[in-house]
C-alpha cells in the first residue's frame, strides 16, 4: 500500500485546524468546568442522566419498556455517558461530544485541500456560536456524524449509511440525508438501503425481545401531540400577536415536555398545515433531485443540496422550533462547503454564521425575558434568525432549480458519486 504523504503548507493547515479545535474544545470545557466539579450537568443532559440511571438502576430502559419522545438508539450515547459514573455524568457527555467533533473535522480535512481546512475552521466557528446548545443536546452528537456520512456515502456508501442510521435512531432529521443519499448516490443505493435495513432490524429485535415492539414508534406519536413551539420559523407571526396582544394569541409552557408553545390565534391551524406541507416539500426535493440527476447534474452537488433542502424543509416546516435544530443545517452546511463549489455556497455559510449567533442570544442568553416578559427586541433577535432560516431553505430551492436546468448532459456520460 502506497502512503501519500500531504503537502506542508497543507500539513500546516491541518495542525492550525486542529490547534483550533484545541482551543474551541477547551473553551467548552471551561464553560463546563463548575458542572463537573459540582456533580451537575447542563440543561437537557440532566434528562438524559435520569434516563439512562433510571435503565441501569430501576430496569426501565426507554424506548423499550415504554414509549419515548427520542427514538430508542438515544439512549447508547446517554448510557454511555455513565462510564465514570452519575457525579461525572457531564464531563463523559463532554467526551462523547469531543469525540465525534474530532471525527466530523477530520473528515473535513481528509481530503488535504486548503477547502478542507476552510470548511473545517467554518464548522468548528459555527459550532462555538452555538455554544450550549451544541454541547448540551444529543443533535450535538449526531451533527459530526452526518458530517463524516456526508464526505464518505461516495466512496463507502454502507459504512455512511450505518452511520446515518446510528444517528436516525438517535434524533429522525438525519433520515433527510439518508432519503437524499439514496437518490444521487447511483451505484451505491443497494449497500445504503441494505446497510439501515440492517440496523433497522436488529434495533427492532433488540425492542420486540426486552420490551414492547410498539414502543419503537411511539416518539412520532409523542412528536405530533405537540402544538407550535415558541422558535419555530412559522410561529414568528404568532409570537408577534402575543406581544402585541391582538387575535387571542398567548405563550403556553407545557412543564410535561419542557416547552414554550404559541397558542390561540391560527396556530391550530398553522400547525395543522406543517405535515402536509413538509410531506410535499420533501416528495418536490426527490424528484427535482432524479431529474438533475438523469439529466447529468454533477452528483456531488446534488447530494450537498439536495441535503441541505431537505434538512432545512424539516426545520422551517415543524412545530418543534429548539435551538439545537441549528445543528442540523450546520452540519450539511459544513459537509457541502467540501461536496460542492465552496464560492457558491457562500451565502449559506454567511447567512448559518448569523442563525448560530441569533439562537445562542435568544436561548439561552434573553429566552427569560421573550417567554415571560414577552419582550420586543428579543422578539425582534428571533424573527431574523428565522428569517435567515428560511431564507436558506429558499436559496438551497434556487440552487437545486439551477443545477437542474443546467444540466443538459446525458447521465450516462457524467461520473460521480
Amino acid at each position: 500500500m502506497r502512503i501519500r504523504l500531504l503537502r506542508p503548507e497543507i500539513r500546516n493547515s491541518a495542525r492550525s485546524v486542529w490547534l483550533y479545535f484545541g482551543l474551541i474544545h477547551l473553551g467548552f470545557l471551561a464553560r463546563l468546568l463548575p458542572f463537573i466539579l459540582g456533580g451537575g450537568v447542563l440543561s437537557d443532559i440532566r434528562f438524559y442522566r435520569e434516563w439512562a440511571y433510571l435503565a441501569l438502576d430501576d430496569g426501565t430502559w426507554q424506548g423499550i419498556d415504554t414509549a419515548w419522545v427520542y427514538p430508542v438508539g438515544a439512549l447508547a450515547p446517554m448510557v454511555a455517558a455513565t462510564v465514570f459514573g452519575p457525579y461525572l455524568y457531564q464531563l463523559a457527555w463532554f467526551v462523547l461530544f469531543a469525540g465525534l467533533n474530532a471525527l466530523g473535522t477530520a473528515a473535513l480535512l481528509r481530503r488535504g485541500t486548503a477547502l478542507s481546512s476552510t470548511a473545517a475552521y467554518w464548522w468548528l466557528s459555527a459550532t462555538a456560536l452555538l455554544g450550549p446548545v451544541a454541547v448540551g443536546r444529543i443533535d450535538g452528537l449526531t451533527a459530526p456524524m452526518v458530517v463524516t456520512a456526508l464526505l464518505l456515502v461516495a466512496a463507502r456508501p454502507f459504512l455512511a449509511s450505518l452511520l446515518l442510521s446510528a444517528a436516525t435512531w438517535m434524533k429522525v432529521w438525519p433520515a433527510a440525508v439518508v432519503l437524499a443519499a439514496l437518490v444521487v448516490v447511483r451505484h451505491g443505493r443497494l449497500r445504503i438501503l441494505g446497510a439501515g435495513i440492517a440496523l433497522t432490524a436488529g434495533i427492532a429485535a433488540v425492542v420486540a425481545l426486552f420490551g414492547d415492539v410498539r414502543n419503537l414508534t411511539g416518539f412520532l406519536s409523542a412528536q405530533g401531540a405537540r402544538g407550535m413551539q415558541l422558535e419555530a420559523p412559522l410561529s414568528t407571526p404568532g409570537v408577534w400577536q402575543a406581544i402585541t396582544g391582538t387575535s387571542g394569541a398567548y405563550f403556553f409552557e407545557d412543564e410535561v415536555i419542557n416547552t414554550m408553545e404559541v397558542r390561540g390565534a391560527l396556530s391550530g391551524f398553522v400547525g395543522d398545515l406543517m405535515t402536509p406541507l413538509l410531506a410535499l416539500t420533501v416528495v418536490l426535493v426527490a424528484a427535482f433531485l432524479a431529474i438533475a440527476l438523469h439529466r447529468g447534474a454533477r452528483a456531488d452537488s446534488l447530494l450537498a443540496t439536495g441535503s441541505l433542502a431537505l434538512v432545512s424543509t424539516l426545520v422551517v416546516f415543524n412545530k418543534v422550533g429548539s435551538p439545537q435544530f441549528m445543528l442540523w443545517i450546520t452540519a450539511v452546511i459544513a459537509a457541502g462547503l467540501v461536496l460542492d463549489r465552496a464560492a457558491e455556497w457562500r451565502y449559506p455559510a454567511i447567512a448559518m454564521l448569523g442563525c448560530a449567533a441569533l439562537t445562542t442570544l435568544v436561548y439561552p442568553v434573553f429566552y427569560d425575558a421573550l417567554r415571560y416578559e414577552l419582550n420586543p427586541a428579543v422578539a425582534v433577535l428571533l424573527t431574523l434568525r428565522n428569517l435567515l432560516v428560511v431564507s436558506i431553505l429558499v436559496w438551497s430551492l434556487v440552487r437545486l432549480g439551477r443545477l437542474t436546468a443546467r444540466a443538459r448532459i446525458p447521465a450516462a456520460a457524467t461520473t460521480g458519486a
